[in-house]
């Protein structure tokens, strides 16, 4: 008898642990602090070909990329000017963004100022496509991959990065070329851009020293 008893003791314990665990208001906030980071996404080589590759260097301005404002982005300039540099050279289509609001073409870091003939994207937003004609400059320059570079990482880089995947392009996102006030959100768009369905088989995630072409 006392066994028997025992057993619905710990029955009813079980039931009421449950119970509190999926009690009525229960969300992703409340249990915020019981999440566990997933491995990070492995980074793969990457290889385009210039002729059919186009750089999205997106919000390097002035108002959003300077040690003071934004330090992890202000680091990552050296290395997004040399692969900038090294694309230019080989005829890659470069195509840039302004920022915030009210910035325009010239707001754009000196180290990353467009050459001749480099079209500037207005300030859009998150997803460049939206209210511009990338898609249609993309398609008509023959356009099958592109190179997504910028700041904020949950923004731009996200956000541009997954509508060119599921429009059908192929993405390359170098992650020491997007950036963010702090490294979640930089996490964030990683881990998004490598398992979100439709996008992430269209998208590899790499460094800049390991992009060849």
């Amino acid at each position: 008898m006392k066994r028997l008893l025992k057993r619905r003791v710990i029955a009813a314990a079980i039931i009421a642990a449950a119970c509190f665990t999926n009690a009525p208001g229960q969300t992703v906030i409340e249990e915020w602090g019981s999440a566990k980071l997933p491995p990070p996404p492995a980074l793969k080589p990457a290889t385009f070909n210039p002729a059919e590759t186009a750089l999205l260097v997106m919000d390097f301005t002035n108002q959003t990329c300077t040690k003071e404002r934004r330090l992890r982005c202000a680091t990552s300039v050296p290395k997004v000017l040399k692969l900038v540099t090294q694309a230019r050279a080989k005829g890659v289509f470069i195509i840039y963004s302004a920022a915030v609001p009210g910035s325009v073409p010239t707001d754009i870091l000196k180290e990353l100022t467009p050459a001749a003939g480099e079209p500037v994207l207005p300030p859009l937003g998150p997803d460049k496509f939206i209210g511009s004609e990338l898609e249609k400059t993309l398609k008509d320059k023959g356009i099958k991959t592109v190179v997504a570079m910028g700041t904020q990482a949950q923004t731009s880089v996200l956000h541009t990065a997954g509508a060119a995947a599921l429009r059908g392009f192929k993405v390359i996102v170098p992650v020491d070329g997007m950036s963010a006030d702090e490294v979640f959100p930089e996490l964030y768009t990683a881990w998004h851009l490598a398992t979100a369905a439709r996008i992430s088989n269209q998208v590899t995630l790499t460094k800049f020293d390991m992009i060849s072409f």
